[in-house]
């Protein structure tokens, strides 16, 4: 009797670990949409570009589309034009979890612009046209304390601060240059210590090939992989291999929409009902997912809700960046995702 018992059991062992494996298998996502997508729109992104999906403490998703043979992947370094400035906002953020940061700009004689104004297109000074070439242009300042100074001294006063909203590259610099001021180091030096190597981005830099002054609104130099660790560190609430690099506040007021009420002077067309975080972009009605628009092609986003990061990556942009390319994307990706969100 018992054997007959040890071998029923066993029996429903064996097709409990059967449906178990199969509802693994069911349940793991289906990308092959988004081959599709990626393949069929290839070189409209520039023919060379990295697709990465990342959920759970793992990467779910990598793909890599190269034009013939070449070493494009995602270890490769390839400037990220505005994606710089969420990077940007969280060094300014790891002196606020210090309490070293002066909140004004007072040093340029302009103490009424904060550095919240800097971060998210609000200071009201005079700004230059932006577009993709003009992030990747070779500055013709020295240094930022040069291009800072003349922002200050020569610069008009466009709006009053904190009144409108015009994207430019003027706030982040500026705050770049408080940075520099408040530690008395170089921002490509404070990048280095506080946020590229705390998250091993091997592969980042600040520091311009071209021999002008570092920019720290469109200068930054990354890789897929590199990125990607910023954005698992986002969504770990500022934590990246169990290391804290961001208190949970300070990304908690990065993630914040900003003036959302202002009136919008000036932003380029693919960010148009987007709001303000600080040097990062909120969906409007849902305030769980962030992005970075980026004028030179490359497209990083969070989705706070269903618990996931992805990047796009491109090395050589061609006209402007095709935004219903990334939303079909991010669409494609959700849907492989079981949560109830907005």
């Amino acid at each position: 009797m018992s054997v007959k018992i040890t071998k029923a059991r066993l029996k429903c062992s064996v097709i409990a670990l059967i449906m178990l494996f199969c509802q693994s298998l069911y349940s793991q996502p289906n990308f092959s949409e988004v081959d599709q997508l990626l393949k069929q729109n290839q070189k409209q992104l520039g023919t060379n570009f990295v697709a990465l999906v990342w959920k759970d403490g793992k990467m779910l998703y990598t793909k890599q589309f190269e034009k013939e043979t070449g070493d494009f992947n995602p270890k490769y370094q390839a400037p990220i034009g505005s994606c710089s400035q969420w990077l940007t906002a969280a060094l300014v953020m790891t002196f606020v979890d210090e309490g070293k940061l002066i909140p004004i700009f007072a040093t340029y004689m302009k103490s009424y612009i904060t550095i919240r104004n800097c971060l998210t297109n609000t200071t009201g000074i005079q700004a230059d046209a932006v577009g993709p070439m003009k992030l990747l242009q070779k500055s013709k300042y020295e240094s930022l304390e040069d291009e800072v100074t003349a922002f200050a001294s020569k610069r008009e006063i466009a709006a009053n601060p904190s009144t409108e909203i015009y994207y430019s590259h003027v706030g982040p610099n500026i705050a770049g240059r408080v940075l520099e001021i408040i530690s008395k180091k170089s921002f490509d030096r404070l990048m280095q210590e506080r946020i590229i190597r705390p998250l091993k981005m091997r592969g980042t830099t600040f520091s311009d090939q071209n021999g002008g002054a570092v920019n720290p609104s469109g200068g930054g130099l990354s890789t897929a992989n590199d990125y990607m660790n910023f954005l698992i560190m986002l969504l770990n609430k500022g934590t990246f291999e169990g290391k804290r690099v961001l208190s949970e506040k300070a990304v908690a007021e990065i993630e914040t929409a900003q003036f959302a009420q202002l009136p919008v002077r000036y932003i380029p067309k693919e960010g148009t009902g987007l709001m303000n975080g600080l040097g990062c972009w909120i969906q409007p009605g849902n305030a769980t997912l962030l992005s970075s628009m980026n004028l030179a092609g490359t497209w990083p986003y969070i989705d706070k809700c269903r618990n996931y990061a992805a990047i796009i990556f491109v090395k050589n942009p061609e006209g402007d960046p095709k935004t219903d390319i990334y939303q079909r994307f991010r669409q494609i990706v959700e849907a492989q995702f079981n949560a109830s969100c907005p």
